[in-house]
């Protein structure tokens, strides 16, 4: 089959890029570089932004794709809420470009990066994919806003899709080749690594007072590997159900911040200093999602999520690219 990846150059796509070529699929990136990499993938590259109607059009036109895995949304809270303008117009108005350009070629499945972030502050642990939506950054709303706008193309146009709502990526290729390369960085795991690299005088968790068994907050980590992995039985459900649907990819348990750290120590060798700072405004103490839609229905397992894989991958990446992609 061949598929048109968005934003396939960034840190999830170009392992899904990865894991689809792996599958004999062939793979076309469209990409504007802004947060992807050229380094990251090797197929072809076509570098354009979804906010180009004509730009867009024309790669469907040219390449034909069957299929649409789409990853090209900026993806920081924190930013969404200084610059909401940035995140409506290009996480809305460039998917609706995407889907009427996927309209006039007659592509008719469509795999979507969105988010936990659709869920706020969840109510009810795990998460279940019929928790309430309330999200409370606008990078959170303009995930919900484009599944649903997925449904209204579904009922009126017969795009089928699938939207994954990821909880934490983390970790990187196993070889070590491809890996997270965030500028700015705000993830725990690459800070740390940062720390314990030397290229950060020392790390600071916000908050060790939450009511959790050890005081730091609680998060649902991903590898990066078992979320390229969802995405390729998302596609093959599309292909053989024809149904759209909705599905949390997560590994159904959370590990604490102070775990996070605890293994980055152990696994670089390095006893970096921890400064306890404020907690941060708005973050609840436990999220974790339940996956077990995913697991039933797409046959989905997470295969690499324990703490330690996820760990030894970053730390291998950092490792092997102290600068990232940069000079690569």
């Amino acid at each position: 089959m061949k598929i048109l990846v968005t934003g396939g150059a960034g840190y999830i796509g170009s392992h899904t890029v990865l894991e689809l070529q792996k599958e004999k699929h062939q793979v076309v990136v469209f990409d504007n570089l802004v947060y992807g990499h050229k380094q990251a993938v090797n197929c072809p590259l076509i570098k354009g932004d979804l906010l180009d109607k004509n730009k867009i059009k024309s790669v469907f036109k040219k390449e034909k794709p069957q299929a649409v895995i789409h990853f090209a949304n900026y993806a920081s809270s924190g930013v969404s809420m200084k610059e909401p303008a940035k995140y409506f117009e290009n996480n809305i108005m460039g998917g609706l470009n995407l889907l009427e350009a996927m309209i006039k070629a007659g592509t008719k499945y469509l795999v979507y990066s969105s988010s936990c972030a659709v869920y706020g502050y969840p109510k009810k642990l795990p998460v279940k994919e019929t928790a309430e939506k309330n999200p409370v950054s606008v990078y959170g709303e303009t995930k919900l806003m484009f599944e649903r706008i997925l449904n209204w193309y579904d009922e009126l146009f017969d795009i089928k899709n699938i939207s994954l709502r990821y909880f934490n990526a983390a970790g990187a290729s196993l070889n070590g080749k491809i890996g997270e390369d965030h500028r700015p960085e705000t993830h725990i795991i690459p800070i740390a690594m940062e720390v314990a690299l030397g290229k950060r005088k020392e790390f600071q968790l916000f908050g060790d007072d939450y009511s959790t068994p050890d005081g730091s907050c609680i998060r649902d980590y991903i590898h990066v590997l078992d979320l390229a992995a969802a995405h390729i039985k998302a596609l093959k459900y599309l292909q053989k159900k024809n149904e759209s649907d909705v599905f949390n990819i997560g590994t159904g348990r959370g590990y604490s911040n102070k775990e996070i750290l605890r293994m980055i120590k152990k696994v670089s060798g390095v006893d970096f200093p921890v400064k306890i700072g404020l907690r941060r405004p708005g973050d609840p103490a436990v999220v974790y999602a339940d996956n077990q839609k995913a697991k039933k229905v797409l046959g989905w397992q997470p295969k690499y999520s324990d703490l330690k894989t996820i760990i030894e991958s970053a730390w291998q990446w950092y490792k092997n690219h102290p600068n990232g992609y940069k000079g690569a």
